[in-house]
């Protein structure tokens, strides 16, 4: 497997994530996010390159839904995720929910 370094800052949190893979569902954890992925581990495995939709629930309750996503590494039912695309407000509400993290990551409820 072939080294990616990540060019955004990866967060911790603690989510739930339900995904779709073709006809098939699983639900799982997000451990980390960047405004461009996610690390999550799920019931579902998956494998690199595989495309996949989401829908995360932040820690403050709001979801985000990320219609096109694709699988970076995979190692048994931990994976990461690349978004490819998503609505502009998506978008801009995860980047205002990151920015959050990044100033003041303590006051952040997990």
């Amino acid at each position: 497997m072939p080294f990616t370094l990540c060019l955004y800052q990866r967060f911790p949190v603690l989510c739930s994530v339900t995904y779709n893979a073709g006809p098939f569902q699983g639900q799982g954890t997000v451990w980390n996010l960047s405004s461009t992925g996610w690390r999550l581990s799920g019931n579902l495995p998956m494998r690199p390159r595989e495309a996949l939709s989401l829908t995360v629930t932040l820690p403050n309750e709001q979801h985000i839904l990320i219609p096109e996503a694709v699988v970076r590494w995979a190692r048994g039912q931990e994976f990461a995720v690349e978004n490819l695309a998503m609505e502009p407000h998506t978008q801009a509400r995860l980047g205002h929910y990151v920015k959050r993290l990044a100033q003041a990551p303590m006051e952040i409820d997990l």
